[in-house]
């Protein structure tokens, strides 16, 4: 145990929010030095807390942080764990580990829903809370402990432990990549048009992004941010040319002759 852990550990005896403190050490293996920062971590925006100096803060600016340190580290690994891989199978595999379903999913698994402060409205509205959190928490490792003991935290912790690479390799969970290759094959354009924004009761920003094939209207869904919306829209859509013939009939019929 190095000193600084020591110290922490001590403190231990003497800090009130006991439960997060040993919470922040079961899942990272590193006593907190600074609990503030993981308390912060932990606040979504809908029910935002005062800070000493009299401003109202949530986790939003740590989540940014960690989304960051989260990025460079799986590239970083990814980079080193499979040398022989193209650009373009590292890009997907860490869209794959790091998007919001995938984060949501580690959330739960890492019970840090059962820690997340936020209106009892927004957690039943706002199913990527508990990955915001994630990323916030990642966030506040890496300005309480550094890059280096964060780096062990998401290889060692998160993706060493919760994530299946072989798996994951062989699945596509992009469905908008997935839906622009389709149209690519086909020669059918492709449009993503954002027809409406609002704030959920909570003042969350939802965005309704809709797809047009070929001039042709093809679905719409709505999310928590552009590209949620645009993720959940292609997986509308590539289930609808899969199963109604004769929208694909459409569609194809306005494809581009090949030169």
């Amino acid at each position: 145990m190095q000193f600084a852990d020591l110290i922490s550990l001590i403190k231990l005896l003497f800090i009130k929010d006991k439960e997060l403190y040993v919470f922040v050490h079961s899942i990272s293996g590193y006593y907190p030095k600074d609990i503030s920062l993981y308390q912060l971590a932990l606040v979504h925006r809908s029910k935002p807390v005062r800070l000493a100096d009299g401003r109202w803060a949530n986790n939003e600016r740590l989540e940014y942080l960690g989304d960051a340190v989260l990025d460079l580290t799986v590239a970083d690994y990814l980079y080193d764990t499979f040398p022989d891989k193209h650009e373009g199978f590292l890009t997907s595999t860490r869209a794959k580990i790091v998007q919001r379903e995938s984060l949501n999913r580690l959330g739960y698994k890492l019970h840090i829903d059962a820690h997340v402060v936020a209106s009892s409205h927004s957690t039943s509205h706002n199913s990527y809370i508990c990955g915001n959190a994630v990323e916030a928490l990642v966030g506040a490792i890496y300005l309480d402990q550094g890059y280096k003991r964060t780096r062990h935290f998401i290889i060692e912790k998160l993706i060493k432990k919760h994530f299946d690479l072989n798996e994951l390799v062989k699945t596509e969970q992009n469905f908008k990549s997935r839906l622009i290759e389709w149209t690519q094959k086909y020669h059918v354009t492709i449009e993503f048009e954002l027809v409406d924004t609002y704030n959920d009761k909570d003042n969350n920003p939802v965005f309704r992004t809709a797809i047009i094939l070929g001039g042709i209207y093809a679905g719409d869904a709505q999310g928590y941010s552009k590209k949620e919306s645009h993720q959940g829209v292609s997986r509308i859509v590539l289930e609808r040319l899969k199963t109604d013939t004769i929208f694909r009939q459409q569609v194809l019929s306005t494809a581009a002759p090949q030169q």
